[in-house]
């Protein structure tokens, strides 16, 4: 499953391309997507156009990353969704915890 991290040319925002299945599989590899080289941007973007599938494991992996980026005051938007991955962020509100686009 992989998983392509792009930082900005001002090193201020990470982007995080998934591709195919958000599971458990992905665990170690989203994580060293937004941990790699201590960097901390100002603003990370989950892009799940190209996700066919996700589960509450992946949900569990956005709350990590949330709680890296900051918690409450961490900026990050989900963007580009299927309508049966949206549905899933629907049912576990996650909009009152990520910007969802």
């Amino acid at each position: 499953m992989p998983i392509k991290a792009t930082l900005s040319a001002d090193a201020q925002e990470l982007t995080i391309r998934v591709v195919g299945r958000f599971d458990f599989s992905a665990h170690q590899e989203f994580r060293e997507a937004y941990e790699r080289g201590g960097l901390t941007p100002e603003r990370y973007i989950v892009d799940l156009h190209d996700a066919d599938y996700i589960d509450s494991s992946a949900l569990g992996m956005l709350l990590l990353l949330r709680d890296h980026a900051g918690g409450d005051t961490a900026d990050i938007s989900i963007v580009r969704c299927n309508a049966d991955v949206r549905k899933v962020l629907n049912i576990s509100n996650f909009e009152q915890l990520f910007s969802i686009e």
